[in-house]
């Protein structure tokens, strides 16, 4: 029979709260520093004479499967004297989550005029000036959208992020640990369902940012 029993005891097992927090806040990371790195890399392609080097740089981690980017980040940090903590989940899900973010922003500024900079020059504004006031504003639901397919990506994220994080887990590391001891369990049920809502959520939330642009 249809019950809510189980997404209500969710909410009693500590170590499932303790793993959705850790994912917010990797999630939360990756959605600021993603963005912020795919823009920074987006100009460098638009203004640098090696436009192409920077693109291949970027979509590089798309093209590394899974496991070899998980490993090879466990050893860098290995090497680095780095201990799995949320700052290295934090990076493995920011390398992944860069290429998308950077793609994402490079086609939002690629529909930008630079009419509308010409323009600020003319009347006195220096370089960051015209950018910050003129081409960011339009080029924001870009921004916008890079930050939540970010955010779906790190919150989704199991195979890199289950090598360098040591004992903290994350949802999907847990449930994937879990699956792996014991198998599936009602709660396990209601808790993928929730994350199912989400992405679905964070999906809808994209595609409305994306109607809004066009209009």
């Amino acid at each position: 029979s249809l019950t809510l029993r189980w997404f209500a005891e969710l909410g009693q097992q500590r170590i499932v709260m303790v793993a959705v927090r850790h994912s917010l806040l990797v999630a939360a990371l990756t959605g600021v520093l993603a963005p912020a790195l795919g823009l920074l890399a987006a100009m460098a392609a638009r203004e640098l004479r090696m436009a192409r080097a920077v693109m291949l740089l970027m979509l590089l981690p798309l093209f590394i499967p899974g496991v070899s980017m998980g490993l090879a980040d466990a050893f860098l940090f290995r090497q680095l004297e780095l201990r799995p903590s949320l700052l290295t989940v934090a990076v493995v899900n920011v390398l992944w989550a860069l290429p998308f973010a950077f793609l994402i922003i490079l086609t939002a500024m690629a529909g930008f005029d630079p009419v509308y900079l010409e323009a600020a020059y003319l009347h006195g504004a220096n370089r960051w000036r015209a950018f910050v006031t003129v081409e960011l504003p339009l080029i924001a639901p870009g921004l916008s959208g890079a930050a939540l397919f970010s955010v779906i990506l790190s919150f989704n994220e199991t195979v890199r992020t289950a090598l360098v994080q040591g004992p903290m887990n994350t949802v999907q590391t847990y449930i994937w640990a879990t699956y792996r001891q014991v198998g599936l369990s009602p709660a396990m049920y209601a808790l993928m369902s929730l994350l199912i809502l989400l992405t679905l959520g964070l999906v809808l939330a994209m595609l409305v940012l994306a109607y809004r642009a066009t209009r």
